[in-house]
Order: structure tokens, then sequence, then C-alpha cells
């Protein structure tokens, strides 16, 4: 696509919280993800947020937060959610933000990031079924949705258990 060399993706700004907001609202079926966003960003925890914007104006949007393991000191990030504006889905813009993430979650430390996401989609970036580390997910999904990236090769070698997103997951 020839508007990717213009395309610039960077932490997100105080001002950009608007358009983050409209930005995940055009690009799921109901304003509950958008609303998700904005508390997670307004509850103090450490996140990692970052914007796609061409022209100045945010086209994409992820979102990065602690996930939690049971009986773990692992540091794991929880993708939720990430979401591009429809009129520029399927350009390659959510793949520039999920590869421009997972290298901020490492440089980060964290060790591992959890996504609940789409099963032909996530594998590309190296995601596999978290069941095939005996870590589960705090919600009733199929075991193909819920996967799981090492960034740290190894770190969740002997560990299993349940993994809980920030509970304002809980209200969505």
């Amino acid at each position: 696509m020839q508007f990717m060399n213009k395309l610039i993706i960077s932490k997100e700004e105080p001002n950009e919280i608007q358009q983050i907001w409209e930005v995940n609202s055009l690009a799921f079926e109901t304003d509950a993800e958008a609303n998700l966003v904005i508390r997670l960003l307004n509850s103090g925890i450490e996140h990692i947020s970052l914007v796609a914007k061409y022209n100045n104006n945010v086209v994409g949007h992820i979102l990065f937060t602690p996930a939690k393991l049971e009986n773990s000191e692992i540091k794991i990030a929880g993708l939720a959610p990430m979401a591009v504006k429809p009129e520029f889905q399927h350009t390659g813009i959510g793949s520039a933000l999920v590869e421009y993430g997972l290298n901020e979650c490492k440089s980060n430390g964290y060790q591992a990031v959890v996504v609940l996401g789409h099963p032909n989609y996530y594998p590309k970036f190296g995601f596999t079924p978290s069941i095939n580390f005996k870590i589960k997910s705090e919600y009733d999904v199929p075991d193909e949705v819920f996967m799981i990236k090492e960034l740290i090769p190894n770190s969740l070698d002997g560990l299993s258990g349940m993994l809980k997103y920030h509970k304002e997951f809980n209200k969505l």
C-alpha cells in the first residue's frame, strides 16, 4: 500500500485519547472495547499504548496491559484490544502495530504476551495456543483463540495455571 510509507507508529499521546476511542468504536460492533480502552488508560496501571497515524490522524491502536499467571512472577502482557479503522483494515496496519508492540513489550521486560484473538491471524506473529504451555484463560473460550508468545525463549518452561487479565476486562 502506498500510504504505508507515510504511516507513523508511536506511543499514544494524551491529546489522542478521543481518536483512540473512535478507532476502537469503529473497529468493533459496539463501544464496549472502546470504553474498556479508556478505562484501562485511565486506571493508572502500567501499559503500552501505541497508535498508527496517517496524515496526523490516528487510524489504528493497540494496547498491552499486565496479565498475571497464577503462582508465578513471570512478566506477561495481555494484547487487547487491537483496532484499525474499517477503511484501513487489511492494509498491514494491524500487523505493523502487533510487530512494533511485541518489540516494545520485550524492551519493557515482558517475557511473554497473551492474546484472545483470531486463530488464523496471530500465529503469523509466533503465537500458539496457550494450552500447549498448560496455561488457561480465566474466560471460557476455545483453546485455539487463547494464544501466547514467548518473547524470551523458554521463559514459560515449567509454568502452568490460570492467566488473568486486569479486572477492567471483567466489565467487557
